[in-house]
């Protein structure tokens, strides 16, 4: 019995062992905790495979339960370690589809540039315009008309109100614009607000893999602000979106067990994500 165990727990461990070697490694803290579980885990199947090369000429009788109660244990932690390596895989797919689209954005930025650079030296040549001739002379000479000056750049608190209301009349891409504004410019008191209207609005465009990393943002910006319970929801529905439903009601329990005192409709909203994602 203790030796159909060993290779069951073997058989198990080969395929999750075998993954450090081909995936690519990850350099977060969930990476190296992962690969430091799975090293622990080598080390004790060896030394089970060890000792039961050893000890199972001469087991006692009494002795089968450690091995069942020993076997139990290796099967919980390889499937903890499974559930973590496809968390994983997951948030690295996210990260593979946030580099393609910023990559796209920086050509579409530098075409852009190329272009009004080209227009600005084509009209750097041309004559200028004639001036009109002078009206009659009839009547008391006029002041000029003062020229109006073009407006400056919007205050972060501007955008910000501007791409709510972008938002509230379904305009996504005008609070997306709003959104990335902010974040673009100096660093501002306002950055979680427009995190988190980007969230929204890459909700609203349903590319939820985006939204669900622009709300992990707006989350580790301040995780106790008056808003971080609003970034776990998004983050949450995100994930609703693109199916990963144990995703979204692991990050609902988290955002239950960090902030107990929610207001009546941040509780209703709570109820209808998990209700949505289907959490038990």
């Amino acid at each position: 019995m203790r030796a159909v165990s060993l290779r069951l727990i073997v058989l198990l461990a080969l395929p999750l062992l075998a993954a450090p070697a081909t995936a690519q490694p990850v350099e977060s803290r969930e990476g190296i905790a992962l690969q430091n579980q799975i090293l622990e885990l080598r080390r004790d199947l060896d030394a089970l495979r060890r000792g039961g090369a050893v000890a199972a000429p001469v087991a006692p009788r009494g002795a089968a339960g450690a091995p069942q109660e020993l076997l139990q244990q290796m099967l919980s932690r390889l499937g903890e370690l499974e559930e973590e390596v496809r968390r994983l895989r997951g948030r690295l797919e996210v990260a593979e589809n946030t580099d393609r689209r910023l990559a796209e954005d920086v050509e579409k930025l530098r075409g852009d540039t190329d272009f009004r650079l080209q227009q600005l030296e084509g009209g750097a040549g041309r004559p200028a315009a004639p001036r009109p001739p002078p009206g009659p002379a009839a009547g008391p000479a006029q002041p000029p008309a003062a020229t109006a000056t073009p407006p400056g750049p919007r205050t972060a608190e501007r955008a910000i109100a501007d791409g709510q209301a972008a938002l509230a009349r379904e305009d996504f891409a005008a609070a997306e614009a709003a959104a990335r504004e902010v974040l673009a410019g100096r660093p501002s008191p306002r950055r979680q607000d427009a995190q988190i209207l980007l969230g929204e609005a890459l909700l609203g465009r349903r590319q939820f893999q985006n939204a669900a990393l622009a709300f992990n943002d707006a989350y580790a910006t301040n995780r106790r602000s008056a808003r971080a319970p609003e970034a776990l929801l998004g983050l949450a529905s995100s994930f609703t979106g693109f199916g990963a439903r144990r995703e979204a009601c692991d990050t609902l329990d988290q955002l239950r067990s960090e902030f107990t005192n929610l207001s009546a409709p941040m509780q209703r909203r709570v109820a209808d994500a998990r209700r949505r994602a289907q959490c038990r």
